[in-house]
């Protein structure tokens, strides 16, 4: 009864063995399959990587075509800016063109016209000379024996005339150079208003010229400071 037999022996022998060599083929199986799984984890994290790449790559084709497309869009705006500067300065130089003169010169013959009328007034060296110049000439042509009378006409009283007859001639061109300033724009500009400096200048020329020119023929026709009377 305590005595096994030698069947019952192997076949606990047979049966152990055929456990073992399945666990074996369990722990191979096992091993297998973890290996297969590194491996496709190994493919599948490749496989991120180059998509990774790729999509990197994509970008910075983007990023430089984006980047060209900005230059091409800034050499654009330049020339169109380029363009619109060209075009207002046509503009402006036709806007010029269709105004018509600026008014310097304008301004400039009124003030030439109040110089002309206060020289006519206090006089210049032309008149200055003109005058001793006829004093001389009376003294030349005017012997000892000549009355007073004549003499003081020929010696006085022609260079006082001289005198008068240069203050109206700077009276007159003074006058005259006004008349033309304040008629310019009727005739060179007629939609230009006239700067309001030049009118006030001009008419000041015009004051000063008819003073003068009046002082002067009181003074010529001896109607003005004449000459003293001689008896």
């Amino acid at each position: 009864m305590g005595t096994k037999t030698a069947d019952e022996t192997g076949a606990e022998t047979g049966a152990e063995a055929t456990t073992d060599e399945e666990k074996v083929s369990v722990t191979k199986s096992a091993d297998d399959a973890s290996e297969s799984a590194t491996e496709a984890g190994a493919e599948t994290g490749a496989e991120p990587e180059a998509a990774a790449a790729g999509t990197e790559a994509a970008d910075g084709t983007d990023a430089d075509l984006d980047a060209e497309n900005a230059d091409d869009a800034d050499d654009a705006e330049d020339l169109a800016d380029l363009a619109d500067l060209e075009d207002d300065a046509d503009l402006a130089g036709d806007l010029a063109e269709a105004e018509g003169p600026s008014g310097v010169g304008q301004g400039a013959g009124a003030v030439v016209s109040v110089v002309l009328g206060l020289v006519s007034l206090t006089g210049g060296w032309i008149g200055t000379v003109a005058a001793a110049r006829e004093t001389l000439v009376g003294q030349l042509q005017t012997s000892s024996t000549a009355s007073v009378a004549t003499q003081v006409k020929e010696v006085y009283g022609d260079a006082w005339q001289t005198t008068a007859l240069w203050a109206g001639l700077f009276a007159l061109a003074s006058l005259l150079t006004a008349v033309v300033v304040l008629a310019r724009p009727a005739f060179g500009a007629p939609g230009k208003p006239q700067a309001p400096w030049i009118k006030s200048v001009a008419w000041a020329g015009v004051a000063l010229g008819v003073i003068g020119l009046l002082l002067a023929v009181l003074k010529y026709s001896d109607a003005l400071l004449g000459l003293p009377s001689t008896s």
